[in-house]
């Protein structure tokens, strides 16, 4: 069975959209037959549990966790049609259990990701908290890492829309790192097989998404949690889920993600990363801050009773409403020529001239309701049919 197979099979298709929580999660985990073994390793600031998920015997150690920043959901469902693949699939799910011990944190934010935050409750970054691990949520994550010493880490996330691949047009719709161990950025063996992991799966994922693949930055922070266990030695992978067109709940992108894990997985047993070859890794492009929600092009303003023709943006803030995420526009002014940036929604208004009830001419963080012309009305940042 193909990795597009096993998806559209297994699936969790009950689980869509950004807005995961522990509710989310709750279901699935409570089916998962006596193979998995699940269990609360704490609670969270607000005394919401975090679970973990064991599953294998095999020689190699695989540590994954998701949704430490709690709005961050992607590679949580990604991770739970993994939980259905292996209780479905018996000879997937024997592979895995012969080769590798899984350790798991499906959401390691409960608090954040209840109301939808970056942050913990008490407005924590948990990725910059692994040195003094002020945090309930972060020690749980340091000190499962302690005692399960893994041979691989999987450290999963979501990247904002902002992003692209390059100097291309293409949003970056996965992202991979190898995150550094050190200021220097070195390359040690451990940060080697890491590269050639990521590079293959590249090679894969090419078939799926061609040219939507970015490397994100490298730079070191000692207070981070993948750059911290690379420095002790695990070879540590970063995931970075992000926009593919048209995708604004993230689960066409969840399908990619679980394809690099089943990708990964396979590269693993077959010891395909002995070689000191990182070139896959280094052709891959590298992230870039190019891309708008939506770009507004050649808009006539009136500033000072002089005529002027600009460019400007709507990017959209999500708002948790009734459970439910709900997407909202705000203008965002372009200091820089708008020829270096993509919208994923583009609309050139050939000179016409902008006005608002909110404002005169576009304005930072104010509601994306406009006119462009007189027979263009833009109600949440979208033109209105006629």
């Amino acid at each position: 069975m193909s990795y597009e197979e096993m998806f559209a099979t297994y699936t969790a298709k009950n689980i869509k959209g950004r807005h995961i929580t522990n509710e989310s999660i709750k279901p699935i985990l409570e089916s998962l037959n006596s193979d998995f073994k699940v269990k609360i390793e704490g609670k969270s600031v607000l005394e919401k549990p975090i679970y973990s998920v064991q599953f294998g015997h095999g020689k190699t150690k695989i540590y994954m966790w998701s949704q430490m920043h709690g709005d961050e959901s992607t590679c949580t469902k990604a991770i739970l049609d993994l939980f259905k693949v292996l209780s479905n699939d018996k000879k997937y799910a024997a592979f895995i259990q012969t080769n590798y011990t899984l350790y798991i944190l499906p959401l390691v934010n409960p608090d954040g990701a209840e109301v939808h935050t970056r942050e913990n409750i008490n407005k924590i970054d948990l990725n910059r908290d692994v040195q003094e691990c002020t945090q309930p949520e972060s020690k749980i994550l340091k000190r499962v890492f302690e005692e399960f010493t893994p041979d691989y880490c999987l450290n999963m996330h979501d990247q904002r829309t902002i992003y692209g691949v390059g100097e291309t047009n293409k949003s970056a719709i996965i992202s991979f790192l190898a995150p550094a161990y050190n200021v220097e950025r070195d390359i040690n063996m451990y940060r080697s097989k890491a590269m050639q992991v990521i590079g293959k799966m590249n090679n894969e994922l090419q078939k799926y998404i061609p040219g939507h693949v970015g490397r994100y930055n490298d730079t070191y922070c000692d207070n981070c949690f993948g750059d911290y266990f690379a420095s002790k030695n695990a070879i540590t992978i970063l995931f970075e889920a992000g926009h593919h067109p048209n995708d604004y709940s993230r689960d066409i992108t969840r399908k990619y993600i679980f394809i690099g894990l089943l990708v990964a997985f396979d590269l693993i047993h077959e010891n395909d990363v002995v070689d000191a070859n990182n070139s896959e890794y280094f052709i891959i492009p590298d992230n870039k801050v190019s891309f708008f929600d939506i770009l507004y092009k050649n808009v006539k303003i009136i500033e000072k009773g002089n005529e002027k023709i600009i460019n400007f943006a709507s990017q959209y803030k999500e708002v948790v409403i009734n459970g439910t995420i709900v997407f909202e526009p705000y203008m965002v002014l372009i200091d820089n020529d708008a020829e270096n940036y993509f919208g994923h929604i583009e609309y050139d208004l050939k000179g016409e001239l902008f006005y608002s009830k909110f404002c005169d001419i576009p304005q930072n963080d104010v509601k994306s309701d406009f006119f462009i012309g007189e027979n263009n009305e833009f109600i949440d940042g979208i033109l209105k049919t006629q």
